[in-house]
């Protein structure tokens, strides 16, 4: 039974979310995709990206939105939408952008990722004053498949730095 809650992120979940994000980037990319980043990119990667201090700032940055999926105090997922920072012609701050979007692997399964994208996508239409942009992992047949099914498209592609190693990703756009 899925009795997890879906709220807004607040600033003190940010020791828990850096947690959760480094625990399901290893789990998806590492484990999962078994990407071969080398450690000190990896590591340099998780230190700026899931940090205490960077997320902090991220959750009280006012033109972000963060979710989180919790049950019984535990963090099981989150989403992060924005303005769009992606390397796209057609790009602009104004439009919005799913920026993360993760489950823990004890949580996978439950809807979670479907709830969480579907409240996204929610704050993103208000929120924006053009197309909805996702970048996502080339290699993540699934994420592409879910996005699709909620009408992303595929419209370029891109670098995306973990460290000095660059991953392919798509960036998907609906309009």
């Amino acid at each position: 039974m899925n009795d997890a809650a879906i709220r807004e992120g607040r600033v003190e979940d940010a020791e828990a979310l850096a947690t959760l994000g480094r625990e399901t980037f290893i789990d998806t990319f590492i484990d999962g995709f078994r990407i071969p980043y080398p450690p000190e990119d990896l590591t340099a990667y998780l230190e700026k990206t899931f940090s205490v201090a960077t997320l902090r700032g991220m959750l009280r940055d006012a033109t972000q939105a963060w979710w989180v999926a919790e049950r019984d105090g535990e963090l099981l997922g989150f989403a992060n939408s924005g303005p769009s920072t992606l390397p796209h012609p057609d790009g602009r701050a104004s439009h919005a952008e799913l920026r993360r979007l993760y489950i823990a692997k004890r949580a996978q399964g439950l809807g979670l990722g479907t709830r969480l994208l579907e409240t996204a996508l929610t704050w993103m239409e208000a929120h924006t004053d053009g197309p909805l942009w996702i970048g996502v992992w080339s290699g993540n047949a699934k994420a592409q498949k879910l996005y699709a099914a909620y009408g992303f498209t595929k419209d370029g592609q891109y670098k995306y730095p973990v460290g000095t190693w660059l991953d392919d990703e798509f960036i998907l756009r609906r309009a």
